[in-house]
């Protein structure tokens, strides 16, 4: 993918530049700009909508609530079968409905409920797939072929001492034919 300066047209080495050499712009992004056809992905009314970590905060701590109100009576049936500890049982309900409730309640309390920018691995991840799944433009140079290692066939066996075709003519024989054709 080649990157243009929108300013003074200079091409770019690599789209991860930060900034034209030449006029100083600022390039941070143009690549993505350029991979979604012109709309930033921000201002991309059809882009899907990022969840909050209010919202993510509390769907946490419910799927903790709820992995403690399915793991709880079920440690309890194995331990009548295996015959281990009760403080266990005691200690993974306390773990799980506490730590679910207290999770959803610091959600509530102390995390953003506007919707939060992507973290660093989910905007390499992203930019990956985008990658990946472009369409080959036409100034792309075909796919990597290799040669199988069944067709290599070694050098032909020659003599190298072998030098008759590469003796040079004669200097003086066609400076005399010169001179003869001039008398």
């Amino acid at each position: 993918m080649k990157v243009y300066c929108p300013r003074c047209g200079q091409e770019q080495i690599t789209p991860e530049v930060r900034f034209c050499s030449r006029c100083g712009f600022v390039m941070t992004g143009m690549s993505e700009i350029v991979l979604t056809g012109g709309v930033p992905t921000h201002l991309d009314p059809t882009a899907p909508q990022l969840p909050t970590p209010r919202r993510r905060g509390l769907k946490q701590g419910g799927a903790w609530f709820l992995f403690g109100v399915f793991m709880v009576p079920l440690l309890g049936v194995l331990s009548l079968l295996i015959r281990f500890p009760q403080e266990i049982i005691g200690l993974a309900a306390i773990v799980f409905y506490l730590g679910g409730v207290v999770r959803m309640l610091y959600a509530l309390m102390f995390e953003n409920g506007t919707p939060g920018e992507k973290t660093l691995e989910e905007n390499v991840y992203h930019t990956a797939q985008k990658l990946m799944n472009r369409k080959k433009t036409a100034g792309e140079l075909p796919a990597h072929q290799t040669i199988p290692a069944e067709s290599y066939m070694p050098p032909r066996q020659s003599n190298w001492r072998d030098t008759n075709d590469l003796q040079p003519t004669s200097v003086t024989d066609p400076t005399t034919k010169l001179l003869e054709k001039e008398k």
